[in-house]
């Protein structure tokens, strides 16, 4: 019974492990009115973004959302960092699935224009 306790724990901790790794941080920075990133692409998977505010005058956000649907019903919701960012600091969203198609990224708060996000 305890080899077979052990060994549902270690498969339980595989599990976490692999799906930990799966998850990547894309890293992206705003400063007065922009992105520095202009455009993004990535492979189908898991990220969480990191949001860092380099000398904007106010607190920043990020919104994600589907290219042509950028109305607040259509963002992704997860894509919202979990805390504003204040002057010089940084702030993560939740983890986001992405599908292949083609995105936008943009500040409303900042505010920036939209940038284009892919994934092939």
């Amino acid at each position: 019974m305890r080899k077979i306790i052990a060994t549902l724990v270690l498969l339980v901790g595989f599990a976490f492990q692999g799906n930990a790794q799966k998850v990547k941080t894309v890293a992206l920075e705003q400063t007065e009115g922009e992105f520095t990133q202009k455009s993004i692409t990535l492979s189908e998977g898991t990220y969480v973004f990191e949001i860092a505010n380099n000398e904007v005058g106010r607190d920043v956000g990020f919104v994600l959302a589907p290219e042509g649907k950028t109305d607040q019903a259509n963002h992704i919701k997860n894509a919202y960092v979990t805390s504003l960012v204040k002057k010089n600091g940084k702030s993560k969203t939740k983890e986001v699935t992405l599908k292949k198609g083609k995105y936008v990224y943009f500040c409303p708060l900042n505010p920036t224009p939209q940038y284009t996000l892919t994934v092939k």
